[in-house]
């Protein structure tokens, strides 16, 4: 392969079945993953873990820690920072739903890294998340036998939301099987706090600058998903975590959805907005 852009072998027989109207899209569960930055003597560095080659979605594929809302993040929890309506405007959804896709973002950074963006007071974040009763209340929140508001409770925690900053949204495209309307968020790891391997979805992570690992999937050497590669070159701009969260208001939450179009006979697949991503299918061949 040119680069490394994940691409599904089925991917032009489910556009044609799209396309003829015999394949019928699902309805995009939401979602939100974390690019989670620490500032290095090179510049800042982005954690990453790489999916199981086992993996039924994006397999052998880096990627941000993150995963779906579940029902129960929409539950009471003592938060901190820009309130429910302030991230209900800039998400573009209902207080009930920005509440569960903050609360998902927190959620799955500690499910999956053990950073966990929440503090006993609301200008503060806990300084250590290793131990075994942290490890069961983790493994308790990945197997949903505790919600993440009874989480935050049973330890006398506030959920952190001003340490989070929306970066940009992606659908998945309508013909895949697995569909997620993901927002992508960034924050910085909190001082006195560490990431770890804690996903079973995760057979490696790194720390490693977005520079280094652009120039990676550009020479084929890391798979990613178009979101994936896209942030990283955003984030190329930024000096250091701060630069980056304090960029995040301003960036634009226009959902990005892939299309595809039948062309002289071919199928054209474009994300718009992201040109570096199109890519042109024979109708009985491989992409180009």
């Amino acid at each position: 392969m040119a680069n490394g852009q994940w691409y599904p072998p089925e991917w032009p027989e489910r556009i044609r079945a799209l396309a003829d109207g015999s394949l019928t899209p699902v309805a995009p569960k939401r979602a939100a993953t974390v690019m989670l930055l620490r500032d290095t003597e090179a510049g800042p560095a982005v954690h990453m873990l790489r999916r199981r080659a086992s993996m039924a979605f994006a397999g052998g594929a880096y990627a941000y820690p993150g995963g779906g809302v579940d029902p129960r993040d929409e539950h009471p929890v003592r938060w901190a920072g820009p309130t429910r309506a302030w991230w209900a405007r800039r998400l573009g959804v209902d207080e009930a739903a920005a509440q569960a896709i903050v609360c998902a973002a927190v959620r799955e950074t500690y499910e999956e890294a053990g950073v966990l963006l929440a503090g006993p007071t609301d200008d503060s974040v806990v300084g250590d998340t290793t131990g075994e009763d942290w490890e069961a209340d983790r493994a308790a929140l990945v197997a949903r036998d505790l919600s993440f508001a009874e989480f935050l409770d049973r330890r006398g925690l506030a959920l952190r939301s001003d340490l989070l900053g929306a970066w940009t949204r992606w659908i998945t495209p309508e013909f895949e099987p697995r569909r997620y309307d993901t927002w992508f968020f960034v924050a910085a790891l909190p001082q006195g706090q560490r990431t770890r391997n804690a996903s079973t979805e995760a057979d490696r992570t790194v720390w490693i600058r977005p520079v280094d690992a652009a120039a990676s999937y550009d020479k084929g050497e890391l798979l990613m998903m178009p979101p994936t590669i896209a942030t990283l070159r955003q984030l190329t701009g930024h000096g250091s975590a701060a630069e980056a969260l304090a960029a995040a208001p301003g960036r634009d939450l226009t959902a990005v959805l892939a299309q595809a179009r039948l062309d002289d006979g071919e199928i054209v697949l474009s994300w718009p907005g992201h040109d570096e991503f199109t890519k042109h299918i024979p109708t009985g061949g491989a992409p180009a």
